[in-house]
């Protein structure tokens, strides 16, 4: 995954509003614990598409 930091720092998580950091492939959310995956270097901020946490 090749994401700007900057574009990190401003993106926050549709459902909670927490912050997201890069695992692997997805975007994880540090409040609600949803995991966006990022396609093509394009993250998929929508919770319907989210892998919700264990």
């Amino acid at each position: 995954m090749n994401l700007d930091p900057a574009l990190l720092e401003i993106i926050v998580c549709p459902a909670c509003h927490g912050a997201l950091a890069a695992q692997g492939e997805e975007l994880v959310c540090s409040g609600c614990g949803n995991a966006y995956p990022v396609r093509n270097d394009i993250p998929v901020l929508l919770v319907d598409e989210a892998r919700k946490p264990a």
